[in-house]
């Protein structure tokens, strides 16, 4: 007996099966008495009278099914739908077999079939649920009820069985339900209990409480009104009925309405999305302003946003003064482009360069040998840069965010003057003047704080908060308004001048002093007197004297005007300290990379400029709480002084000296608040600062990448695409291992590809024969030809695998195709054999890209394939990648900065070189490569250009002039473009031309625009030098693109560089206001060579980046001098040959293996062994080294030298830290082990930390421990950042430096030696975090960004209760199993601990992932049962 026939849900046709008559074909359908086929549905023949489908209902009731027993009316609408559903499936069956999808939806119902693997491009579809599927789920035992199939999640009734059923929701993929679960699940159901409805049926509940559950549950029908609505199109397409009125049309399924939202908004498809591409708006500037779509500047604001950027861009420009006149009119003209005109940066420096150009003309002294010499000479001064445009579209927006705030605070204002009768001066003066969203932020407080009470009223009139600003009032704020409405406020008043007049005088801006008045009494006598106390609450003159001296001080605190002055001072003259804590005394060692800074003082804003990544560093040292980055002014006492001076009066006596004292308690109060809102500001913005300039070298490098054409073989022209072939080794040894190869045309076609296995070349004299893969190697070549041989992999064995090739290449003398020189002979060289950069080609192998592209690749050959087309096109491989762009290193302090602000940085970059080269739009539409440089294009982004290519290929495919992408209703062409983005990208996208075709212009094959298409037809005439009947004679009859044609035609391109375009210039400047003379000389190159290679020659790898590629270290991370762990691979009389960790080969010459000559180094070391080593020499080039194993060079530790003046460093402190911890250190005793194991490491564990914080998951460090001779440690990687440190236990050592025999974890983990432990231990437990890391109920984040995704869930689906894991990082090898009950109930998590053999949740085991899901459900359903879990 197999398990299909255990199977309920599968019925026999037996030969007494019932026979309908099908009225429509006249045919006789045999049909079972129970099921029908396989989907388990029972037959509800609705073509036969009723009695029939009581029969049938009673007849399924007898075979243990359930029949719908709902009221009269619900049966035959039911029965109704069951029929049209019936008829339409017969008709379809007839005329045609059911496809794939068809089966799919089918599958849905009927559980055996298997359904299709669905393919990654489609989105989730919500499920459709049946309420006709008769095979409802019984009720189920203990090991049945955490079943997840999902259409047990449709069908289970909610409330009955547990109330935590619904945390059963997907805990299996399709294929475990499929494969393992389908059989038995379906055996195992009991058939005592019945479902009925979609709520279990029990034997105690009538009628009426049925239908009640159903109110309360639900029957599962949320999705009918879809379907419903899907069938009645569907009726409608077939005839079957009318739709006068239209309201079919009315109730169109959206994409939204059946479709998740993540999936839109992945796929770029929500409304905003469509918004967007529907708007004649530069997509970039569409988002980037997105948040001030409301906004309009007038024209003086953007006057004064012209002076603002101005202002913030000239410290930065190293202008002459005469410049700054011309700089800033320069601004205004961009942002006039950018706003009035909507033109984007590629735009505006293509095609406005003009106006990025200061010219001025020079007098020059007569020439007495040449009279008719010019006596002037013009002079440009070039203002503006690419890089400066960028910053003023960043600017802009940050400009529209300070008028936005301004407008409301305003509004606010103007609420309050209307409401209340308010007159602030203060507002009225230093709103208008902030030219900041600190100084912004300053009015805000003070408005919030000086007027609270009137803003609460005015709130509480309006029914809401006014314009977003108000906010309700604090406790501090409500107990600040009693004083003010206080008798006790007139003890504020006595203080004899206001916040605002100190802070005038501290301004020094105004002219006059404000001078302050003293009263007649002393402060303590005024405080008793009747007039200042205020019972109950001030009724003690101490206590009123306390009080308005806090009030007072908060007025100073709370003034924009002493804030803003304070700041400045602040700004200009602020230095920072960085001082350790004691965690950073013990974890900043002096091989640690905070160590740079752990003593840094009086640094400048100038010094943080120069160095900004070492202040980001600072900043996260300061989060990890090993430092503290302090902010103070240097002359803070003489400041102070000078500020007592400008709050005290003038007057000499006793009553005056006591108000000064009190003036200078309130005031100095008041600084020590201020100074927390100021060192909080300096920080957040030199954070800033320095962020913006990490991301400007960011975007240089990104530049420098993509600033090169493809390679070039010899003898051809730049930006000729050459066929590669590409090799590498990956990990692997040449000799040993398998060499990968792939062969890519200059179309990108990947031709051939296939695997070497040993190319070693016999001896030049034929005494030893080539290895076999040498003559398959040469017949690839000879085959195909290749113009370049490119080597790359991931180690150190690359460099022999190109040095191999190289000598192959030499020795059998392959040559790349042939070129004619100077003398018009023909020639040809040695192919070239070039290591390429690869940092493209090692996302690339292992990404879906390569997967769909090339799905039977090997991962190594996809990485070939990726080495071939980086050589064929850098530009192309950088664009394909996306925003994966930021996985790649552009600055080793890139990590200190958020992704979003590099990837915009980076954005800005790959927009300028797009643009630059432009994109043939014909190749675009056929061409994914070519079509990923389009979201780069000018006033596109991945939404216009989308729509682009969808519009072109609705217009036929192809593109024949520039201006059909804004449509031809005549020609019936769709617009691709609105005219505004059209203007943008249209001389950015250009058309081959094609001499053949009358309709093609040669100037749509140019960087020309369209809009100087006039310009350009007036050179080639006059090039030509046609009169006005000639060129109209000739457009009359080829067109407005003739006279060009011509000139192409009769090959007199070179005429045109007679033509003096100075004169030109002149007259359009002169005549229509235009400054076009760059343009002209773009106009004059590209009828010459139109769309030219402008960029750099490829750009071959330093032997630096070499060396890093393939080893992986930087300059700064290993250098001559370090001390650094080595591995010995043989050991000899005079030499020992050693080996680094990243793959370097070195040697410890005989001189260098101890100060004991005497005894030799097979007695002192062996094979295998991993010891700690001086580097003495590094040959980058080579990738060899040397290395010194005495002693007396290892005692003294390598320092970095570091570049700080002699007051920026603390070495006093530095001492007494270095001679505190050898003191801990001579107590501890502590002995440096050395253990024979690859995987020792002389670290400790933030050296393990750091070295592992570049490995995979799971890799492991075993170092010496801390708590003495006879333990170890192991650290090994959990997670990014997240790090388990395992004591180890060693007994049965045969001596204090020997590896114990017997190795004892937690007191009941025991091995034998180091290798068991790894692998029955550590790997053990890092298959288990995988397991549970890739488990779909896993999520990537914080506790609390997982409750946050749980509740959004819930709220999403409020019947439904959830629960997912996720790590927890404070205590490594313990995850969160976090969990909501309900849309209201309390988030709850519990531990989840990892041992080698299982998961362990509430100390019970569990060895798997399923299991621990169904124990975590047992134990739930058990508290709320009241049993002990």
């Amino acid at each position: 007996m197999s398990a299909r026939d255990l199977i309920h849900g599968e019925a026999e046709l037996d030969e007494e099966g019932d026979e309908s008559f099908d009225e429509e074909t006249g045919e006789v359908h045999r049909r079972s008495k129970g099921l029908n086929g396989t989907n388990g549905h029972v037959q509800d023949s609705s073509e036969e009278e009723e009695d029939d489908d009581d029969e049938e209902a009673a007849r399924a009731v007898r075979e243990g099914f359930i029949v719908d027993e709902d009221d009269y009316e619900d049966d035959r609408r039911r029965r109704r739908h069951e029929r049209k559903k019936r008829r339409r499936e017969e008709r379809e069956e007839e005329e045609a077999g059911l496809d794939e999808e068809d089966l799919d939806l089918i599958g849905e119902t009927i559980p055996i079939r298997e359904p299709r693997a669905p393919t990654q491009p489609k989105l989730k579809r919500l499920k459709r649920g049946h309420k006709e599927d008769v095979e409802k789920r019984l009720p189920k035992g203990i090991g049945d009820i955490f079943d997840s199939d999902e259409d047990d999640e449709r069908s289970r009734p909610r409330g009955v069985e547990d109330e935590f059923a619904d945390f059963i929701e997907e805990d299996f993929s399709d294929g475990d339900v499929d494969k393992d679960g389908l059989d038995d699940a379906d055996v195992a159901r009991p058939k005592s209990r019945k479902f009925l409805g979609g709520v279990q049926a029990t034997d105690d509940l009538d009628e009426a409480a049925i239908e009640d559950m159903r109110e309360a549950f639900g029957t599962g029908d949320e999705y009918d009104w879809a379907l419903a609505l899907q069938d009645q199109e569907e009726d409608e397409r077939r005839g079957n009925i009318e739709d006068p009125d239209g309201l079919l049309a009315k109730k169109e399924i959206e994409l939204k309405d059946v479709f998740e939202p993540s999936e839109l908004a992945e796929r770029l498809l929500t409304d905003d999305d469509n918004l967007i591409r529907q708007t004649d708006q530069p997509e970039r500037f569409q988002i980037a302003r997105k948040p001030f779509k409301h906004l309009t500047l007038t024209e003086q604001q953007v006057k004064d946003e012209s002076i603002w950027i101005s202002n913030l861009m000239l410290p930065r420009k190293d202008l002459d003064r005469d410049l700054r006149e011309p700089f800033q009119k320069a601004v205004a003209k961009i942002l006039e482009f950018l706003i009035v005109d909507e033109y984007e940066v590629p735009f505006i420096f293509q095609h406005r360069k003009d106006y990025l150009i200061h010219a001025r003309t020079v007098e020059l002294s007569p020439d007495p040998y040449n009279p008719a010499a010019s006596t002037s000479k013009t002079l440009a001064d070039k203002l503006l840069n690419q890089s400066d445009l960028w910053d003023i579209c960043n600017h802009d927006l940050k400009f529209r965010a300070l008028v936005d705030k301004r407008n409301v605070l305003e509004a606010t204002y103007d609420k309050l003057k209307e409401t209340a009768g308010i007159q602030d001066s203060v507002i009225e003066e230093m709103l208008p003047s902030a030219v900041s969203m600190e100084e912004l932020q300053d009015v805000q407080d003070y408005l919030h704080f000086q007027h609270s009470a009137r803003l609460a009223d005015m709130a509480l009139v309006n029914g809401s908060q006014t314009n977003g600003v108000h906010r309700r009032p604090g406790a501090s704020k409500l107990i600040f308004e009693r004083i003010r409405q206080s008798k006790v406020y007139g003890l504020v008043r006595a203080f004899g001048i206001s916040a605002d007049a100190f802070a005038q005088n501290v301004s020094k801006k105004e002219a006059r002093r404000q001078y302050t008045e003293d009263p007649a009494d002393r402060p303590d006598d005024m405080a008793d007197s009747d007039e200042i106390l205020d019972p109950p609450d001030y009724s003690s003159g101490e206590q009123c004297l306390k009080v308005a001296k806090n009030m007072f001080a908060e007025e100073i605190f709370m003034s924009p005007r002493m804030r803003k002055a304070l700041r400045d001072i602040y700004y200009k003259t602020a230095v920072i300290d960085c001082v350790r804590t004691e965690k950073g005394l013990r974890r900043i060692d002096d091989q640690h990379p905070y160590y740079e800074f752990k003593y840094l003082r009086n640094q400048q804003m100038s010094d943080l400029a120069r160095f900004p990544g070492r202040f980001l560093k600072m900043l996260k040292a300061e989060e990890e709480n090993l430092v503290e980055v302090k902010v103070r002014i240097p002359n803070m006492e003489s400041l102070m002084r000078g500020f007592y001076s400008d709050i005290e009066s003038d007057n000499y006596s006793d009553v005056a000296e006591a108000w000064n004292r009190e003036r200078r308690e309130a005031l100095s109060f008041a600084i020590s608040k201020l100074h927390k809102v100021m060192v909080k500001g300096v920080k957040e913005q030199t954070k800033d600062f320095c962020e913006d300039i990490i991301g400007g070298y960011c975007r240089d490098e990104y530049t420098k990448k993509l600033d090169q054409a493809p390679y070039k073989p010899k003898g051809m022209a730049i930006g000729t695409i050459p066929r590669v072939l590409a090799l590498s080794n990956g990990h692997g040894v040449p000799g040993r291992d398998a060499i990968c190869w792939a062969y890519v045309e200059e179309d990108g076609r990947v031709l051939e590809n296939g695997k070497f296995v040993d190319l070693t070349l016999g001896a030049e004299d034929g005494s030893t024969e080539d290895a076999s893969d040498v003559q398959s190697f040469v017949a690839v070549v000879n085959n195909r030809k290749p113009d370049v041989i490119t080597v790359s992999g991931f180690s150190t064995e690359t460099r022999k695998l190109y040095k191999l090739i190289g000598d192959i290449v030499q020795r059998k003398d392959l040559r790349g195709a042939s070129w004619e020189d100077d003398d018009g002979n023909d020639r040809s060289d040695l192919l070239d054999v070039v290591i390429a950069n690869d940092e493209v080609a090692r996302l690339y192998q292992t990404s879906d890209r390569a997967m769909m592209e090339h799905p039977g690749f090997a991962p190594l050959a996809k990485y070939c394939v990726a080495l071939a087309k980086y050589l064929q096109n850098p530009m192309k491989e950088y664009a394909s990648l996306g925003r994966d762009i930021i996985s790649i290193s552009f600055d080793p302090h890139q990590g200190y900065v958020p992704q979003d602000k590099i990837y915009r940085k980076l954005e800005t970059a790959i927009v300028d070189m797009v643009n630059i080269c432009g994109v043939e739009i014909n190749d675009a539409v056929v061409d994914p490569y070519t079509a990923n440089l389009l979201p780069y294009i000018c006033g596109l982004g991945p939404r216009k250009a989308s729509q682009l290519l969808k519009v072109i290929n609705l217009n036929g495919g192809s593109v024949g002039t520039r201006s059909e992408l804004v449509g031809d209703p005549e020609a019936n062409r769709l617009g691709a473009v609105g005219p505004k983005v059209w203007n943008n990208c249209a001389s950015f996208l250009y058309i081959d031309f094609e001499s053949s075709e009358p309709d093609s212009d040669y100037l749509d094959n140019t960087r020309v625009h369209p809009e100087d298409y006039d310009l350009g037809r007036k050179m080639a005439a006059d090039a030509l030098e046609l009169d006005e009947e000639d060129i109209e004679a000739e457009q009359s009859e080829n067109g407005p693109g003739a006279i060009v044609r011509k000139l192409i035609k009769d090959d007199a391109q070179e005429k045109v560089n007679d033509l003096i375009l100075e004169e030109y210039a002149e007259q359009l400047e002169k005549n229509f206001n235009q400054r076009k003379r760059a343009t002209l000389e773009t106009i004059r190159a590209e009828l010459q060579l139109p769309y030219e290679e402008l960029r750099r020659s490829f750009s071959m790898l330093s032997t630096n980046e070499i060396f890093t590629q393939l080893t992986g270290e930087t300059p700064e991370s290993l250098c001559e001098g370090m001390i650094v762990p080595i591995v010995l691979k043989r050991i000899t009389d005079d030499y020992i040959e050693a080996k680094m960790d990243c793959g370097i080969d070195g040697v410890v010459p005989a001189l260098s293996v101890s100060n004991r000559p005497e005894v030799s180094a097979k007695q002192l070391f062996s094979v295998h062994q991993t010891v700690r080593a001086k580097l003495t020499y590094l040959n980058r080039k080579a990738l060899s080294a040397q290395f010194s194993l005495i002693e007396d060079q290892l005692r003294k530790p390598f320092r970095k030298e570091m570049d700080h003046m002699a007051d920026e460093w603390d070495e006093r402190q530095e001492l007494k830290d270095k001679e505190s911890m050898q003191e801990k250190n001579d107590v501890s005793g502590r002995t440096q082990r050395v253990i024979k194991h690859p995987l020792f490491k002389p670290f400790n564990s933030t050296q393990a930390q750091e070295y592992l914080g570049s490995q995979a998951r799971g890799d492991v460090v075993i170092r010496p421990s801390s708590k003495g001779p006879d333990h170890l440690a192991v650290t090994w990687k959990v997670s990014d950042n997240v790090y388990q440190h395992i004591d180890v236990l060693e007994l049965d050592k045969s001596n204090q430096f020997s590896s114990g025999t017997t190795l004892k974890i937690a007191g009941k983990h025991n091995y034998s030696d180091l290798d068991e432990l790894i692998v029955n231990h550590v790997k053990a437990m890092a298959k288990k975090v995988d397991e549970i890391m890739l488990h779909d109920k896993y999520q990537n984040g914080s506790k609390a960004d997982t409750e946050r995704w749980l509740a959004t869930y819930l709220r999403a689906n409020p019947k439904r209760s959830s629960y997912a894991f996720c790590i927890d990082p404070k205590h490594p090898g313990f995850f969160h199993l976090c969990f909501k009950a309900g849309v209201n109930a309390k988030s709850q998590s519990w531990w989840v601990k990892i041992t080698p053999q299982s998961f362990e949740l509430l100390q019970h085991q569990y060895p798997d992932m399923r299991t621990l899901c169904n124990g975590f459900k047992i134990l739930w359903q058990n508290m709320q049962t009241g049993k002990k879990p």
